[in-house]
Order: structure tokens, then sequence, then C-alpha cells
């Protein structure tokens, strides 16, 4: 018996098999509802994947939600990568992404290089790049389209920059010319920053109408502001990563009256978790986006097919 009673021995093997048998039961029942809606599979387009220091510095500011007591956010799949990838593969996740993104200037291109080597040897995951607004940005981005690169991210909150740097200008046309996805990260959850919000983004569109731009988390709390932004470009798509969940449902509510808007951008709403850094099981989003009632043909897109036909993956 373990010195606290619970029964663990001190190498913690007990807690470790109990763990690995949820996380089996756990993907038992994601494929069974993925299996139920007729679909091959998930298309998760906001995972999170990085060098290993970079990943533990991000589950300390996480862990510093818990240290303040204001809110706890506990990192449910605080694994090793091998044991990561392994989940999503078990979940029926046939397409991912590796959002990485830097906080200041002198690492996207360490960070490019980085996915790049994952994308190589890991199955399923899709090249992903990023950027921040320095010299030479321009370069490394094209640089990066030309070596696959497939989706990009983009942290308005985490890197403190303005999209509208004038030294992101080339590369907003470049991704709009190439046609490839940037998922970007402005809303102003759940810390709001000098420039979240749906104002520095509705500037960009304005000037890059076809930029294909994914806001992530739905764009929370400015959810309203964000749908608009897609009912009027369309080539603007969000993703659900968080969002309609007990945890984002009791900071940052979806505003129900909003429903029906939901509903009409059905084609352009993509399945996003968070994975690994998320304070809840990955099943219960799937769960999340299923009682929202706006049906399986719906879910169905926003699971499978809408991410399938973005990155032309099966």
């Amino acid at each position: 018996m373990g010195a606290d009673g619970s029964g663990a021995d001190s190498t913690g093997a007990d807690s470790t098999a109990d763990d690995a048998s949820g996380e089996a039961r756990e993907a038992a029942a994601v494929r069974r509802f993925w299996t139920r809606l007729g679909v091959p599979g998930l298309v998760d387009v906001h995972t999170h994947f990085m060098p290993e220091r970079v990943l533990r510095k991000v589950w300390a500011y996480f862990d510093a939600f818990d240290a303040s007591g204001t809110v706890r956010w506990p990192i449910t799949y605080r694994h090793e990568e091998e044991r990561r990838v392994a989940l999503l593969g078990a979940f029926g996740v046939r397409a991912f992404t590796s959002m990485l993104y830097p906080h200041k200037a002198g690492m996207a291109r360490w960070l490019n290089g980085w996915a790049a080597d994952f994308a190589r040897r890991t199955p399923g995951c899709l090249h992903t790049s990023t950027f921040f607004p320095e010299p030479g940005v321009d370069h490394y981005v094209r640089e990066a389209v030309e070596a696959g690169a497939r989706v990009f991210k983009s942290h308005v909150q985490v890197g403190g920059y303005d999209p509208d740097d004038p030294l992101l200008d080339p590369v907003w046309g470049l991704l709009a010319e190439a046609g490839v996805p940037v998922v970007v990260h402005c809303g102003s959850g759940p810390e709001p920053g000098r420039h979240t919000g749906p104002e520095p983004i509705a500037r960009l569109l304005a000037r890059h109408p076809r930029l294909p731009l994914v806001v992530a988390h739905m764009g929370m709390p400015e959810y309203a502001e964000f749908l608009t932004l897609a009912e009027r470009y369309a080539q603007v798509r969000l993703d659900t990563t968080m969002a309609f969940t007990d945890f984002s449902e009791r900071l940052m509510p979806f505003p129900r009256q909003e429903a029906a808007r939901l509903a009409d951008l059905g084609d352009r709403v993509l399945l996003g978790s968070d994975f690994p850094n998320i304070p809840y099981a990955y099943l219960h989003q799937l769960e999340s986006l299923e009682r929202l009632g706006l049906g399986d043909a719906w879910l169905r897109g926003v699971v499978h097919g809408n991410g399938a036909r973005l990155f032309r993956v099966g």
C-alpha cells in the first residue's frame, strides 16, 4: 500500500495502469461516437505538439492557473510524446496538427524546423508552421510553404503582436495566394491581450479577403463578432477548440441566440480540441458538440468532412 493509503505502490504502477485502462475506455467511446455518425474518423485542426522544453513551459502556464486559485486547469494528457500520438490514433483521429507558436523574435524558424521533422516522422500529422513579426519573416514563411507546410499557427495573444504589423503583410498575402490555412488565436480568452478581439482581424481581412483564416476557439468570448466575419468572408472558418464544454461555458458561455448562425455556417466549422492541454477528457469536446442539437449532418461536417475537404485528407 502506498504511503497515502491509496493502494498504489511506491512506483505508481497501479496508478499508471488505471490511467491506461481509463484511456482505453475513452478511446472506445470516442470511436463509437464517430462510427455512429458514419464517418471514417476525426480531423482535428487544433492539437499541440512542440519541442519538449517548450511544451513544459506551456504546461507551466496552465499550472499557474491552478496555483492562483482562480480556475483549475489540470493537463489531462500530460504524457510523453509517443503516448500522446498513440492516443490520438486510438481515438481515430485521421489528421491533426502540431500547433506551435513563438512568443518572441528568433524562435519561429527553429520551431518550423522541428515541426517539419515531426510531421515527417508522425503519420497523420499535417505539416504545421508558424511565424512572428520580425525581419525575414516573409522569407522563412515562403520556405515553409515551398517545403510543404499545410497549415500555419498565429497566436496573437501569446505573441503580443498586432496582426496588422507591416512586417506580416507579405506573409498574409503569401498565405492567401497559396491557399494555406492559418489558425489564429485572436479572441480575448482565456486572457485578453493588447491585440486580441475582432477589430484587428476585421482590418486584416479587409486587406486580404481571400485569406483562409481559421478562428481558434470560435473566437471566444467574442463569438458573435467572429461569426459575423465568417458570414462576411467565405474563406473564414472557426474551430471548436474548448467551445461549448462545461469548462468554457462556466467562464465564457456561447450565446444560445447565436445557435442558428452556427448551424448556417456548418460547412465552415472545424473540430479543434487543444489536445493535450485540456482540463477534461477529449470525449467531452465531442459530446459538447452533440448536445448543441444541430443534427448529425452538422456534426459529420464538423468532426470530419469540413476538415477533410480543407486539407484534402480521407
